[in-house]
């Protein structure tokens, strides 16, 4: 394994990892604050992207075919982000209405099916309004290609990265510099107590699904700017993958999320060449589609040696940053 070759699938990593990085922060975001999981984020991710999907090309609709003349496609695609993050917290904050608040009081196993269920609703109403048919989402920027001695990185690659990167760093300021963000976290450092002292429970409940439904549908119009193929059950991979992100870096830890995201990436994506290169090396035939199997189980004897995860702490649910 040359160096080249270990920047080329580290590069490839950061922009895997950067997807489940940012769908991981709404799963610690609600544990934090409610001590629930909300199993339908992996397909507020999917509707994010469809929705993206929508406001793109209603964008380029609005504006004509020169859409790219009048307007940079960096424009166009702030100007997709912004719409689409705001409409999907709309669709986080339905969810914790309708589906999580009027069951704040009963057993965990409660909410968990109803989030399962809320993910079915999404994935068959996209099916019934849009059919089972892949879309293909509009390249809004051309893909430029760099040759940084002998590692290649596109365009998209770093924006995703940066974009991502950005968003966290904007999730902290608001965490530890706003009023809210201080409502936030002492929720998250007693959610029944702190509402006894006049902090609004279901507003900040709200905001919580909300930023964690806007962050989710931005990883899900970077996805398809990268990958270009949506399609209606694309959430429940990397729900379940993002789920296990914030296992790894900590129930509650936003700062863990972030890492953990950022790590699975990186193990997924290197362990095709391990593979490789053990079945050189041995004279093996591993195929690289136990690449799961591996990935997992490598998570796994982490969690083996970190039970609380990463940044995690016992029987703790703090929103550490």
């Amino acid at each position: 394994m040359t160096v080249n070759f270990f920047l080329q699938n580290l590069i490839n990593a950061l922009q895997w990892g950067s997807f489940y990085a940012l769908i991981a922060l709404g799963y610690s975001m609600v544990y934090s604050i409610l001590m629930l999981f909300n199993f339908a984020h992996g397909d507020i991710f999917m509707v994010g992207a469809y929705i993206g999907l929508g406001v793109s090309i209603g964008l380029l609709s609005l504006f004509g075919t020169g859409a790219a003349a009048v307007f940079p496609g960096w424009v166009l695609l702030v100007m997709t982000l912004l719409i689409s993050m705001f409409l999907t917290a709309f669709v986080g904050i339905i969810v914790e209405r309708v589906g999580y608040r009027p069951l704040r009081e009963a057993p965990r196993a409660s909410a968990a099916i109803t989030g399962l269920m809320i993910g079915i609703i999404l994935e068959t109403s996209n099916i019934l309004f849009l059919g089972g048919s892949r879309l293909k989402f509009p390249q809004l920027i051309e893909s430029t290609t760099y040759n940084i001695g002998g590692v290649f990185v596109t365009n998209k690659k770093i924006m995703i990265v940066l974009v991502s990167i950005g968003l966290m760093l904007a999730l902290h300021q608001f965490i530890s510099r706003t009023r809210w963000g201080m409502a936030m976290r002492a929720m998250a450092y007693d959610y029944v107590v702190v509402p006894l002292v006049g902090v609004p429970m279901n507003t900040i409940a709200a905001m919580t699904f909300a930023i964690g439904s806007a962050l989710a549908a931005a990883a899900g119009i970077l996805f398809g700017l990268a990958y270009p193929v949506l399609d209606p059950y694309m959430g429940v991979s990397f729900g379940w993958k993002a789920f296990v992100a914030a296992i790894l870096g900590g129930r509650g830890s936003i700062m863990g999320a972030c890492i953990a995201g950022f790590m699975l990436g990186f193990i997924e994506i290197m362990t095709v060449p391990a593979i490789q290169i053990v079945n050189r090396l041995f004279s093996l035939n591993i195929g690289s589609n136990l690449r799961d199997l591996i990935a997992y189980s490598i998570v796994l004897m982490i969690l083996i040696f970190r039970p609380h995860g990463l940044f995690g702490q016992a029987y703790s649910a703090k929103l550490r940053l």
